[in-house]
């Protein structure tokens, strides 16, 4: 069963990302609990700005799960991607990424690598740096595996990387991992710009798939964009998809009205 998911974000330097609920972890979950979704998705400034036991009573009491938590913190704070130039700071990254992969497996949640994979600098060699990309996910898939969870790599864009930008990319890379604990996000606000087919991409390689952003054309929640959900909701269906569908929107028009647009548009295509 796909399950519903809604985004809170505690990480001042992103306040203007696509994010529903901002600051305040407790609200936010109550809001969530309240309109019927089944998980949160988290953004945090580092492993360490929760305690475990007081996140584990409040998603208790308000019957939610954790779904996945979000690593850009280490590229928006510290500058720590997987494919800098720079040894001392590829090693810094992949101990931030560890963190995060350590907090999200208490919850039996993965860790996301989104910004944090970085891109191929000017005057860089590609194949140089994509063996940087490929050394960073071995180490971090393998140790996701020894705590009992996946690793969420997310192919984004072509003007945020120029490393894997389409699911088809994704997953031919990481085919080439020796982990196999790498699964991919399916963002389809960032598959709507690269993918020719959406629907196409997710039955050609939806066995890579393990986890779903659930945004818009526009970034928007869904249903405000021109994203045609019908075809990508019996597409997720028939590869088996069995995760999250995370809004990881715009709180358009407000946080509040976006969430409830984000489980409107849920139970349409998955309930």
């Amino acid at each position: 069963m796909i399950k519903s998911c809604v985004t809170i974000a505690l990480v001042q330097q992103i306040k203007t990302g696509p994010w529903i609920f901002w600051d305040d972890l407790q609200a936010g979950m109550e809001k969530a609990s309240k309109l019927g979704f089944d998980a949160i998705e988290l953004f945090t400034a580092s492993a360490d700005s929760i305690e475990i036991p007081g996140l584990k009573d409040l998603l208790t009491n308000y019957n939610l799960e954790l779904a996945a938590v979000g690593t850009g913190a280490g590229k928006v704070i510290h500058g720590l991607t997987l494919t800098d130039p720079d040894p001392e700071i590829r090693e810094k990254a992949v101990s931030f990424i560890l963190g995060m992969i350590d907090f999200g497996a208490a919850f039996g949640a993965p860790a996301i690598i989104g910004s944090m994979q970085g891109n191929v600098l000017t005057g860089n060699d590609r194949g140089e740096t994509l063996s940087w990309l490929a050394e960073g996910l071995n180490r971090l898939g393998k140790h996701a595996e020894s705590k009992g969870v996946i690793l969420i790599y997310e192919p984004l864009n072509r003007y945020e990387t120029n490393l894997m930008n389409t699911i088809e990319a994704g997953s031919k890379f990481i085919e080439t991992l020796e982990t196999k604990s790498v699964k991919l996000l399916a963002d389809l606000f960032h598959m709507n710009i690269e993918e020719g087919n959406l629907e196409e991409s997710i039955l050609n390689w939806g066995k890579y798939i393990g986890h779903v952003h659930f945004a818009d054309s526009n970034r928007r929640p869904m249903g405000f964009g021109h994203t045609s959900m019908k075809e990508i909701a019996e597409a997720l269906k028939t590869v088996g998809y069995q995760g999250f569908a995370s809004a990881e929107a715009f709180p358009y028009p407000s946080p509040d009205e976006a969430a409830e647009q984000t489980i409107a548009e849920f139970r349409k295509w998955f309930r």
